[in-house]
């Protein structure tokens, strides 16, 4: 497998082998610096004209573009070269115009884009049942989508392990992911002055010793003084992923109160360490919070509705372990790595399967 992304330092080396069989190749596609992600469209054209060259040479059997943008770069490549492909959007323009309104900063064409990628691959595969709605109200069809969920290490995130020490509080709540107001920080911390005894942990953004300059930071911590629980909110910046499962198992439930979640990998990291979930009832949080069973799904934006859900959970200790047991049986069932390769290597054998037998080829 060759994984291609744009070169972003003119230090990297044109291949990097990541493992047998799994090679990251740097694509010369605008200047080799960092750009952000609304400024990369102007560059897809010479991403795609550099794949398209490399694979007249070598070309793969299949392609799976992540992103729109890659979509962009792979379709014009696979459309010259006459290649099978496949992709996976992870958040949609459509979404995140209607939440963000004049805040969406995407380039204006991501939507047409979007529908150009999703009617031109050969498969389109979604991550929760959510988005084939949304796709649908795009025009394209149900039978052109493939759901496959994002998945779990679930030997690195497990209910055995160190957790992270307790704080002076009776109970923790624990927020993980990153500091932008869509991500709903402001109704959890609301949600917490109605929760006596309770802190609040809230993982991400810069690091720890940034924390102060983080304008999201800031206005937080501007909520929590208003809301008279400044003293029970604690940030602590952004932390390698190997110490994310810690954090995790010290907090008494895990709470994911997105406004809007394309899919969210947190609650299936917090449900593999065997603890509760409240989230808000978005996108793909709708199927993999199973309500009662693993945590409580509440309507996004509504502090009252996530404080009752969270104070149900924290009042019955065994309602959370019983939730804690079954969330992580719910990941090894459906979200565990192997299982998610599994279910894409399949769609991959659809899709080469469906095609149209070539001349002196078997």
């Amino acid at each position: 497998m060759t994984v291609y992304t744009r070169r972003d330092d003119p230090g990297l080396p044109d291949r990097v082998a990541l493992r047998d069989g799994v090679e990251v190749r740097h694509v010369p596609a605008g200047p080799p610096e960092p750009i952000p992600k609304d400024e990369l469209l102007p560059h897809m054209k010479e991403f795609g004209r550099h794949l398209a060259r490399t694979w007249r040479v070598s070309p793969p059997d299949v392609v799976h573009s992540h992103f729109w943008m890659s979509g962009i770069a792979s379709l014009r490549a696979v459309r010259e070269l006459g290649l099978p492909l496949l992709h996976t959007y992870h958040a949609l323009g459509t979404v995140k115009r209607r939440h963000q309104q004049l805040a969406d900063t995407s380039p204006p064409k991501r939507i047409a884009y979007e529908t150009e990628v999703g009617l031109g691959c050969d498969r389109v595969i979604a991550t929760c049942r959510d988005e084939v709605v949304e796709l649908g109200r795009m025009g394209i069809p149900s039978g052109r989508i493939t759901v496959v969920p994002c998945g779990v290490d679930t030997a690195l995130f497990t209910p055995r392990g160190p957790a992270a020490a307790p704080g002076t509080a009776r109970h923790r709540l624990l927020q993980l992911g990153r500091l932008v107001p869509r991500k709903g920080a402001a109704v959890a911390i609301d949600a917490l002055a109605l929760l006596p005894g309770t802190e609040l942990v809230i993982v991400g953004g810069p690091p720890a010793d940034r924390l102060d300059e983080d304008p999201e930071v800031r206005r937080l911590r501007r909520i929590a003084a208003d809301a008279g629980v400044a003293d029970r909110v604690r940030f602590i910046g952004g932390v390698p992923s190997r110490e994310v499962p810690a954090l995790l198992r010290g907090a008494d439930v895990v709470v994911c109160p997105a406004d809007y979640e394309p899919f969210g990998i947190v609650p299936l990291e917090a449900m593999a360490c065997g603890k509760p979930v409240v989230a808000s009832a978005v996108g793909g949080q709708l199927d993999t919070v199973a309500d009662p069973s693993t945590g409580r799904l509440v309507p996004p934006r509504d502090p009252d509705a996530l404080a009752r859900a969270v104070g149900e959970l924290l009042a019955d200790p065994e309602a959370r372990r019983a939730c804690g047991a079954a969330g992580r049986r719910r990941v090894l069932r459906r979200y565990g790595w192997g299982r998610v390769a599994a279910a894409t290597e399949a769609a991959y054998c659809a899709v080469l399967d469906a095609q149209p037998a070539v001349k002196g080829v078997v």
